[in-house]
């Protein structure tokens, strides 16, 4: 869009005087500790056991949060995924199994997950420390719950005792809490979730195979997404990639959400982001080397 800058509006009050490339840097450094629970097969065994196979875990998982809710409220929040696909396993899941005890499933598979990669890691006074900074951001997100339907209801969860446990709970908190942002942004954008994903896809940042795999959409859906987004002049090509405006827009989108994660993290200030970076790098990095993020292993996996 045009009018779209950097800025959401340079007039408007500020919400935290913290540079949003700190914030961005300390959650990206630090999500692998979160993301890994929708790849590793501590979970995938863990929410079977309750009787929810794949696609039905990840769903039920993440929304539990929310209570037992249908289709609609999840297609709404998650926002990428076919909504048919959420309808095929919401709200039969909460047949099988309550969302506490599919909350209680996700903690241990967090808790065992964490333990195979991070080893000695885990009781270091290191993790302490992180845990501490991350609880700190991602409680005092709690201040600015408006407009943030899966941040606040994971906000509302008790806390963990164990402080790898800790420190999983908060950057969930905090990657929720800038996802709701995010789709804000889209919204404002004019975007829906299926013409997010291929803007994403044209970045070249993922491939269109694992987007449509686990997100759920038909090759059709697809291709009628890239010829509308054609028509608004931000993809071009066979093979979709961004035009300059495509570029544009993907640049304001990123800008916009580091913008709208900002509030959390300034409690830690510039020298808070950057120690919970420096902390969690090794232990982001001991999860990537073991395999926690294995792309093979992404749910939700449509039949």
């Amino acid at each position: 869009m045009a009018d779209m800058t950097d800025e959401l509006n340079p007039d408007w009050p500020q919400p935290a005087a913290l540079d949003p490339a700190v914030v961005r840097r300390a959650w990206r450094v630090t999500e692998p500790l979160h993301a890994m629970i929708y790849f590793v097969p501590e979970a995938h065994e863990r929410y079977a056991a309750l009787g929810l196979a794949e696609p039905a875990g990840y769903f039920a998982s993440r929304a539990a949060a929310l209570g037992p809710v249908g289709p609609a409220p999840v297609a709404a929040t998650f926002f990428n995924f076919n909504p048919a696909l959420v309808a095929r396993v919401l709200p039969a899941a909460w047949e099988r199994a309550t969302p506490a005890a599919v909350l209680a499933a996700r903690l241990a598979a967090a808790d065992a997950a964490l333990t195979r990669a991070l080893g000695d890691l885990v009781h270091g006074p290191e993790m302490a420390e992180a845990a501490g900074l991350a609880r700190r951001a991602a409680e005092s997100a709690g201040a600015y719950p408006e407009g943030r339907p899966l941040f606040a209801a994971h906000a509302a969860l008790p806390w963990p005792e164990q402080p790898h446990l800790v420190l999983w709970q908060a950057q969930t908190l905090l990657r929720e809490f800038r996802g709701d942002g995010h789709v804000a942004a889209l919204v404002l954008a004019g975007l829906t979730g299926l013409e997010a994903l291929v803007l994403h896809a044209a970045s070249g940042e993922a491939s269109v195979r694992f987007l449509r795999r686990t997100r759920g959409w038909s090759g059709e859906q697809w291709a009628d997404a890239v010829e509308r987004l054609r028509g608004r002049g931000l993809v071009e090509g066979d093979e979709p990639t961004l035009t300059a405006g495509g570029r544009a827009q993907r640049a304001w989108l990123e800008a916009a959400t580091d913008r709208l994660a900002t509030p959390a993290y300034a409690v830690l200030g510039a020298e808070g982001c950057a120690r919970l970076a420096e902390l969690t790098r090794p232990m982001s990095r001991a999860v990537v080397d073991a395999g926690l993020l294995n792309l093979d292993n992404a749910a939700p996996r449509p039949r």
